[in-house]
């Protein structure tokens, strides 16, 4: 069975991108794309052998402009999935028609849309916090969700908390990549 091909988009240090880099397995990562030109995560593609590239989203003047340069340069490759790591932008229905895209988001949605979702989901009401993995649409996630991971908050500092989520969005992503390629 070939390996199935997938790109991974993200804005900042790369951590999630690096943990699906390091576990390449039934898949590919084929091609990286940043927003952002002084992403850590650009280092991390050199070092696995992945193609990064840098599409500085400041540089366009919508965001329709922005994702039909990433739709352009993803249609380049023939991809079974795009997976969004840390990629801190909304998309519109330019990018979100073109291609089957999955989403992490560090809280239990529809809980903490948006930005700032560790600090918020630490603050709730609620007992417990996590992870979602979730179909990319282009409302901000409100994709329908794939799976999801809950810790409970019970006696830990916010930053035991944010370490915690760290760990378990990892493992989340992964899982529902390999859920949605059906290895």
């Amino acid at each position: 069975m070939s390996s199935k091909k997938i790109a991974v988009l993200f804005s900042g240090a790369g951590t999630n991108f690096e943990y699906l880099a390091k576990n390449q397995d039934g898949y590919e990562i084929v091609v990286a794309i940043s927003n952002n030109p002084n992403a850590g995560g650009i280092e991390i593609a050199k070092r696995y052998g992945i193609e990064p590239i840098v599409i500085d989203s400041k540089l366009y003047d919508s965001r329709e402009d922005f994702d039909s340069k990433v739709v352009e340069t993803l249609s380049g490759y023939e991809l079974d999935l795009v997976v969004l790591a840390g990629f801190m932008r909304i998309l519109t229905p330019i990018f979100t028609n073109a291609f089957r895209a999955i989403n992490l988001h560090p809280s239990l949605l529809p809980r903490h849309k948006g930005l700032h979702a560790i600090q918020r989901s630490y603050s709730d009401e609620h007992g417990d916090g996590g992870v979602s993995v979730h179909w990319v649409s282009s409302q901000l996630d409100s994709g329908e969700i794939i799976l999801q991971k809950s810790i409970s908050k019970s006696n830990l500092s916010l930053e035991e908390y944010t370490n915690q989520i760290k760990t378990i969005e990892k493992q989340a992503l992964l899982e529902a990549l390999k859920k949605v390629l059906e290895i």
